[in-house]
């Protein structure tokens, strides 16, 4: 990742210190509902693994009001980008809001690959099958049933399969940052007739694939090159050399070629990168969005929420996850009680306390890391505050799903193994992506009310894996779940 582009502020020692920063971006966004708890979040020296109590409060902090949901998101956006800078290659440094105004220093142009295949119609690949008509509304009631997403998200993917129409969200371009990812939808959406206007890192190799996909696809595919190269659209060896963009120094240049682009633009953001690289693209992200519906506000915008983090859930949910744990047979509530007690009570704690005013969920995985929690609540944040702002946006919590990027750690990689003991079930990347895929084009094809309740606009089309409504604090089960999924970790490795 590079050294230059939007980055951490130095500290007096000269230190890109990400934890500094976390922290005080968090204790800004506390500070006017829960003065206590911002600094509480300012006095931890123990980061790594305090962080999961502050970011419970961001979350509590909303919860009393739509106003205070969208307070803590606005106050949480607003420091992050009065703080961050953006470094040129001589390492100067300016304020990272710069972006908002300075001029582009060089043109990127649209090369538009077309795609010679028909269009596919909606289909969720899941355990070898191609699920579609009937078969898919079986196993959507069946994943209902078993509390693996919420209802609304059911019937979002039934009203996108009764509208094969919209698969091709005709007079739309969606822009999808971090288009070579597992779960981002670019090819998914190429494949149902979409255009996309592809962002990511120049590479020849992820880009040929990307490439060698839209040509034989339905959609269309415009692709970021320097204004200067002179390439071809039917050379995609070549075209595959010189593709691409780097989100974290091209803010300007990529907001003024997506600007330029015909059709209603919908920004999607589904960047990923190690530690505090992903705070940087998070932040880079929302400068973008920003530049890009300063000249277009007609921009919508579209997230993918991790399950491993907190929530409010609705009702149902705790309801569901309460009676789990008190219908639990009677191994099972032996079991149980003689871990709790060996644990001190970490183990195998129940979910939801039966006088929660608001039932909250909380998933945060210590493995994972400050940075992946600062980095998702950014998102979280920029689609609440662009929602105030009247924007169209598509945000929806994807399920856990064995990418490679979550497989590469074992401790991860024995916990998803294990997941199925306790009700979660853990997703493969085709099926996550095109479920995820299939609800941006609900959003985008039907109007949608903001909710009564600002954090129920998170819970909508969830698509949690089982999180939600399993008996257990996720948290106090991660630690069987990786026991018990430790040997079919191995097997799969």
């Amino acid at each position: 990742m590079t050294s230059h582009g939007v980055h951490f502020p130095t500290d007096a020692s000269g230190t890109r210190s990400t934890t500094a920063l976390a922290q005080q971006v968090v204790s800004d966004a506390l500070r006017r509902q829960h003065p206590g708890w911002a600094q509480r979040a300012l006095d931890d020296r123990s980061w790594r693994t305090g962080y999961l109590t502050h970011f419970r409060h961001l979350l509590a902090a909303g919860l009393p009001s739509s106003d205070a949901w969208r307070t803590v998101a606005a106050d949480g956006l607003a420091s992050a980008h009065r703080r961050m800078v953006t470094v040129d290659a001589d390492g100067v440094s300016s304020p990272a809001t710069d972006l908002l105004e300075v001029a582009a220093t060089r043109k990127l142009r649209s090369v538009t690959v077309t795609g010679t295949g028909g269009p596919k119609p909606l289909a969720i690949p899941y355990r070898g099958e191609q699920l579609s008509g009937s078969t898919l509304t079986t196993q959507l009631s069946r994943w209902a049933d078993a509390g693996v997403l919420e209802p609304s998200a059911v019937e979002a993917v039934q009203a996108v399969a009764r509208h094969p129409e919209w698969l091709a969200l005709s007079g739309q371009v969606v822009a999808a940052l971090g288009a070579g990812s597992e779960m981002g939808p670019a090819r998914t959406l190429l494949s149902w007739g979409a255009t996309v206007a592809a962002v990511d890192l120049p590479g020849a190799a992820m880009w040929k694939r990307l490439l060698t996909h839209a040509r034989q696809s339905a959609g269309t595919l415009l692709v970021p090159v320097d204004d200067h190269d002179a390439v071809r659209p039917d050379d995609l060896d070549a075209l595959a050399e010189v593709a691409g963009g780097n989100l974290l120094t091209d803010v300007p240049e990529l907001a003024e070629w997506l600007s330029d682009l015909p059709g209603t633009p919908v920004l999607g953001t589904y960047v990923y990168a190690d530690g505090g690289a992903h705070v940087r693209l998070s932040v880079a992200a929302d400068l973008l969005a920003q530049r890009l519906r300063r000249r277009r506000p007609e921009t919508a915008l579209a997230y993918l929420a991790t399950p491993t983090d907190t929530f409010a859930v609705p009702t149902e949910a705790a309801a569901m996850a309460r009676a789990r744990y008190t219908q639990r047979g009677a191994a099972s509530r032996a079991t149980g009680q003689v871990l709790r007690m060996a644990s001190g009570g970490r183990l195998l704690a129940p979910q939801y306390s039966v006088d929660d005013e608001v039932a909250v969920h909380d998933a945060l995985v210590p493995v994972q890391g400050p940075n992946y929690a600062f980095a998702k609540r950014l998102q979280r944040w920029a689609a609440t505050a662009a929602r105030a702002d009247g924007a169209r946006v598509s945000l929806h919590v994807a399920p856990a799903t064995r990418t490679r990027s979550v497989l590469k750690n074992r401790a991860l990689a024995a916990a998803y193994a294990g997941a199925h003991h306790f009700d979660v079930e853990i997703f493969a990347p085709e099926t996550a992506n095109a479920l995820m895929a299939a609800l941006l084009v609900h959003d985008l094809s039907v109007e949608s009310d903001t909710a009564p309740v600002s954090w129920e606009d998170e819970a909508r089309g969830a698509v949690h894996g089982g999180l939600w409504r399993e008996a257990y604090e996720p948290r106090s089960a991660l630690n069987l779940a990786a026991v018990l999924g430790a040997p079919g970790a191995l097997r799969r490795r």
